[in-house]
């Protein structure tokens, strides 16, 4: 796991967008140091563009955010969601797989793969879909991530989401990575469908 990923507490905020919205989000630690900027790339950004004026269910197209260090830019993790909602991938910048959250039950349920597609631990949200508890094999919980409420016209207006990531250590790799990155892909699957702002 990359050096900027070491603590066992994390925010995720999103900030408010404007009408030609990105998938963005920034990534801290529990007393709030930047560590991590994310930002989406490639083509699907500028697909996203045309969509903000017909938004839909925005969270069903694919979308790819590249993290970085806020110091320099160096490329930390690729976060990629796919067409739909069955699969998110999460990989090194020099194109490795880490590991993959594939749908077992939209909304409800998510199965965590490594690299090998080999599965190592499920992710269960609950009926609000603000509350995502992460689980090994075994059954034993290793994070848990939560959405928080901001009030009714932020959450039905914006995309200004927050989230906190409480990881449970020692969490071996690469279970621990998609703990990390969980938050940003339940937002990719869950909540990226407000592009109205």
């Amino acid at each position: 796991m990359s050096e900027p990923f070491s603590s066992s507490t994390f925010r995720v905020e999103q900030p408010r967008r404007g009408p030609f919205a990105r998938s963005q989000y920034r990534v801290m630690d529990g007393d709030g140091t930047l560590l991590a900027l994310a930002d989406q790339i490639g083509e699907r950004a500028r697909s996203e563009r045309l969509r903000t004026y017909f938004p839909g269910k925005s969270e069903l197209h694919a979308r790819a955010v590249l993290l970085v260090t806020p110091e320099d830019e160096t490329p930390l993790l690729v976060v990629d969601k796919e067409e739909g909602r069955m699969r998110t991938t999460v990989a090194r910048p020099d194109g490795g797989l880490v590991g993959t959250f594939r749908t077992e039950r939209v909304g409800r349920r998510y199965v965590l793969l490594d690299g090998d597609d080999k599965t190592i631990g499920d992710i269960t949200v609950d009926l609000a879909r603000n509350n995502f508890t992460v689980k090994d094999t075994e059954g034993r919980r290793v994070g848990h991530v939560r959405k928080k409420w901001a009030g009714i016209a932020t959450h039905l207006l914006t995309t200004a989401d927050k989230y906190t990531v409480e990881i449970d250590d020692p969490v071996p790799e690469p279970l621990r990575t998609l703990v990390v990155t969980t938050a940003i892909a339940m937002d990719m699957f869950l909540h990226e469908s407000k592009d109205i702002t």
